[in-house]
């Protein structure tokens, strides 16, 4: 399917529909234009700061979960995988019931008194935000769990026994282990952030155009199957480089 897509995006669209095998590069050129530019920073700048997020609070979740005892982490597992039993797009709709202006969010920080109207929080850009860290922060936890549960706690424990503070022995010992588990989960969180535009069209409110939301147009209003592989092959050379 890559070589075919790549190839597709080497090739010139129909007149009316379907494709023409004429070799262009008329595809990538189009790229280059300011609009579509502006939607690859988009979704690079999306895609890091989601990543940010997620590690902020994905690596402490997975770490200190593989330090609870057996009972513990069966529920704190448990916990983790229950919103991969409902559909992505329900929990979504469940993210529009709490952020809207009337939704449940606004009303527990207005009963608290630590504001005085509501926030405009739904259909902008922390909402995407938000969303995405919600979506993929599992797979951050997960795969900082499965480093942090097969570390040694004597090489902890030695490190503090020749006089490492509690810190310096995390950062030196522990962090360095399981660093494995970050990136991966870095890597399972950066790459799909980057394509996930209907979180963007559901909690965005189709305010920040992402490359995933202009290739799904080009195939299905646009009709231009070549130039949405050109935007394919582009963006997935960009994610590997990045990588």
């Amino acid at each position: 399917p890559l070589i075919y897509m790549v190839a597709l995006s080497f090739a010139t669209p129909g007149e009316v529909h379907g494709v023409q095998w004429i070799f262009t590069l008329d595809n990538y050129r189009k790229i280059l234009e300011p609009v579509y530019l502006d939607t690859f920073v988009q979704s690079f700048q999306l895609a890091i700061t989601s990543t940010v997020f997620i590690t902020l609070i994905g690596y402490p979740f997975g770490y200190f979960m593989a330090k609870l005892p057996a009972g513990g982490k069966k529920k704190a597992m448990l916990l983790l995988m229950l919103p991969f039993w409902v559909n992505s797009l329900i929990r979504l709709y469940g993210w529009i019931i709490i952020l809207q202006k009337k939704g449940l969010l606004n009303y527990i920080l207005m009963k608290l008194g630590l504001i005085q109207e509501p926030l405009k929080i739904l259909y902008s850009y922390p909402a995407i935000v938000i969303g995405m860290v919600y979506v993929l922060l599992p797979f951050m936890a997960l795969s900082v769990y499965s480093s942090a549960e097969k570390l040694d706690a004597s090489l902890v424990e030695a490190s503090r026994d020749l006089g490492a503070s509690a810190w310096k022995a995390f950062w030196t010992v522990s962090f360095r282990l399981t660093l494995p588990g970050l990136l991966s989960g870095v890597v399972l969180s950066f790459i799909p952030s980057m394509g996930l535009f209907f979180i963007a069209d559901i909690l965005g409110g189709n305010k920040i155009v992402l490359v995933g939301s202009v290739i799904q147009e080009q195939i299905t209003k646009g009709r231009n199957q070549p130039f949405a592989a050109a935007l394919s092959a582009v963006l997935m050379v960009l994610t590997s480089v990045m990588i």
